[in-house]
């Protein structure tokens, strides 16, 4: 696989990338910021987001490959989120984490098109597996 068109974007003043790249959206800054390290240091690109509005503030079609987005969000839940995004663009892989490893949300999760349902703590090996997975999806 050529992970290179997934690099890193050029630095300020360099110009953009067109390539997609991966959006994370969670609450938790400190989380934000170890899963976007987690995906810069394995060659992928990423966007974090501390809510749905604010990604969809930054969505166009064909700009993410991904979403990796938690459950619980203030404002739109990350399950409606991904309802949402189901309608916007169907073959978006959305990934979702929780705290939460309810069986029925998780079922729920995973029934309304969500690729997989992590539960925090993530195990980095665990995520990169489902990224590479939704890569081969695309």
């Amino acid at each position: 696989m050529d992970k290179s068109r997934y690099r890193r974007s050029p630095s300020k003043g360099q110009s953009l990338s067109t390539a997609p790249v991966f959006a994370i959206i969670d609450d938790d800054e400190a989380l934000r910021q170890a899963l976007a390290e987690l995906l810069e240091v394995s060659g992928y690109d990423c966007r974090t987001f501390a809510d749905a509005d604010g990604f969809l503030s930054a969505y166009a079609p064909g700009r993410f490959i991904c979403l990796v987005t938690d459950l619980n969000l203030p404002g739109k839940s990350g399950l409606v989120l991904q309802q949402h995004m189901r309608c916007m663009d169907p073959g978006l892989p959305v990934i979702i984490i929780s705290a939460n490893p309810d069986a029925l949300t998780r079922s729920r999760c995973l029934a309304s098109g969500a690729v997989a349902y992590l539960i925090k703590p993530i195990r980095d090996q665990v995520l990169l597996r489902h990224l590479a997975a939704a890569l081969g999806r695309c």
